[in-house]
């Protein structure tokens, strides 16, 4: 992963966490695409991935 796509990455990441309102219900999925981008800029697997991720053991 380059410099330059971690950085969209995180500029994304900040940009959702921004979105929420503080409702689980309503928040939840802007917190699955937080949580995807972030597994994403870890290195883990994606949640369409059909390989086991190492990181969560999902």
């Amino acid at each position: 992963m380059t410099e330059q796509q971690k950085l969209a990455l995180e500029a994304a990441i900040a940009s959702l966490k921004g979105k929420l309102t503080g409702d689980m219900f309503a928040d939840m999925e802007v917190r699955d695409q937080i949580h995807n981008l972030e597994m994403q800029l870890k290195g883990v697997k994606p949640m369409d991935s059909h390989f086991d991720c190492i990181g969560c053991g999902s």
